[in-house]
């Protein structure tokens, strides 16, 4: 009996247990979620968290206020500009139309007083040099500097050429003419800076024949220096081809001047080899040789003619037949139109200057380059040939001054 006491204590302690137990269920959305609670209030399915994920999320706060704060700083700063451009366009026009007036009523008194002077001259006000002054000084020293060299370099011409000619032009026999002439054309000139000078436009007037004021000079053999003519169309069944040339210098093969298609480079050509002249129509197979034709330093008139029909070739030196081909020379062939014609090079490939070969260039000079699209007579060669009549027949294909005609590499024009 003594043990039922302690059993009914028991018993009671242990409902108070579950009654305890039974306090600390709760209702989540309709069910039942018994959660274990700790003696300091905390949940036990919470996890601690780690020093870690402490640093982590202090990191993520951080940079979500610098990024709060810089979106804070531009929208202060957007604000900011437009007021201070708003106020800079106001403070602009007010300066404008203030500077406007005040223009407007000096222009209006000074035009009211006539005789009024002003009271201090600009050098009394000595305004510091700027950059851009000191650029203009250094500038017109450097012309200055070029424009001295070349009026030494004009005055050593000058005596160099009263020294080359002690012969008068004026001479009344046919030889003393022509050695006068031969004198001239012997004595060669540069143009210092590329400028012409009234002493240059003397020399080129004695050293081109009579009646051109227009020359072509080739200074040196180089497979960059020649001259293009862009004639409007070239389709000839027959035709003349007339130049004047002053060989510097001639090897086996120097192309005076060349006409040639995709299909075939050598269309036309006209060349000089050693002291020889040599006109070739199609190919090189069928030509026209004139031997001893040209004098290296000496101005030479060559003319070429064919036509389709007989297949005739003449080559003429100076007014005279020197060579012919008569018969066999592409027959019923016809010179077909958008090729490239080139003075001074011959078109050794399919495009551009990439074919060309700098030992068939031409050096020297040349000019009267005309091309007509019919046989000249006789007598209309000999008077090409002529000093004194060449200039007033021109080609109705190509036209010397007319025609365009453009200079690459160092080739050069002269006039007079």
């Amino acid at each position: 009996m003594a043990a039922f006491p302690i059993i009914l204590w028991i018993l009671h302690y242990v409902i108070c247990i579950l009654a305890m137990e039974d306090d600390d269920v709760q209702i989540i959305n309709g069910m039942g979620n018994k959660i274990s609670v700790l003696p300091d209030g905390s949940c036990r399915c919470q996890k601690e968290l780690t020093k870690w994920d402490k640093l982590f999320v202090m990191l993520e706060n951080s940079q979500m206020k610098q990024s709060m704060l810089q979106h804070a700083i531009q929208e202060v700063c957007r604000v900011d500009c437009r007021r201070v451009q708003s106020e800079i366009h106001q403070v602009t026009a007010t300066f404008a139309e203030t500077a406007t007036r005040a223009v407007e009523r000096a222009m209006s008194q000074l035009a009211a007083r006539p005789d009024w002077k002003p009271a201090y001259k600009v050098e009394d006000f000595g305004k510091p040099k700027t950059e851009n002054e000191s650029e203009q000084k250094n500038t017109l020293q450097q012309l200055l500097t070029v424009a001295q060299d070349l009026s030494i370099r004009l005055h050593t011409l000058e005596m160099s050429w009263q020294k080359a000619m002690p012969v008068p032009f004026q001479s009344s026999s046919q030889d003393g003419n022509e050695s006068a002439q031969r004198k001239l054309d012997s004595f060669e000139w540069s143009r210092p800076g590329g400028e012409g000078t009234e002493t240059q436009r003397c020399l080129a007037k004695r050293l081109l024949p009579s009646g051109y004021e227009m020359a072509l000079i080739f200074p040196m053999r180089s497979r960059t220096i020649y001259a293009s003519v862009h004639p409007d169309a070239m389709t000839l069944s027959s035709f003349t081809a007339s130049v004047w040339v002053k060989a510097s210098a001639s090897q086996e093969k120097t192309v005076v001047f060349s006409y040639g298609t995709k299909r075939n480079a050598f269309e036309i050509q006209l060349y000089l080899s050693r002291s020889s002249a040599v006109f070739s129509v199609h190919d090189n197979a069928s030509r026209a040789v004139a031997h001893d034709a040209v004098s290296l330093g000496q101005w030479s008139h060559l003319c070429a003619s064919w036509d389709s029909a007989h297949g005739n070739a003449t080559l003429w030196v100076n007014g005279q037949a020197a060579a012919s081909s008569w018969s066999g020379v592409a027959v019923g062939r016809v010179v077909p139109d958008r090729g490239l014609l080139q003075l001074g090079q011959e078109k050794n490939g399919c495009c551009g200057s990439g074919g060309f070969d700098k030992n068939l260039a031409f050096a020297g000079r040349l000019t009267g380059f005309n091309i007509w699209d019919r046989v000249l007579s006789e007598h209309e060669i000999q008077s090409l040939a002529s000093r004194e009549s060449s200039r007033s027949m021109a080609g109705n294909v190509v036209a010397w001054g007319v025609t365009e005609v453009q200079a690459h590499g160092g080739a050069t024009f002269i006039y007079h």
